[in-house]
């Protein structure tokens, strides 16, 4: 298993009275990859919003579209 590198750093080795704490700043998107920014860009905000809702929509018509037929071969007359 192998540690993911954070922004953080914070060493305490010596018993000096003050710590040494530095962060770094790195945006998301310059070392997020090609799929990695469109994904972070359907999912996040406005569109993503959007994205989940017309989801939800896409899945209710889906299952509901399912079941109907189900039911009606099931429950067919003979």
């Amino acid at each position: 298993m192998q540690l993911q590198d954070s922004g953080v750093r914070y060493n305490r080795w010596d018993d000096r009275s003050q710590d040494e704490v530095s962060v770094v700043a790195v945006s998301s998107t310059e070392e997020a990859s090609g799929p990695e920014r469109f994904s972070w860009k359907l999912c996040s905000g406005k569109l993503g919003l959007a994205m989940k809702v017309l989801g939800g929509v896409a899945l209710f018509w889906a299952v509901f579209i399912l079941g109907y037929v189900t039911g009606y071969f099931v429950h067919k007359c003979k």
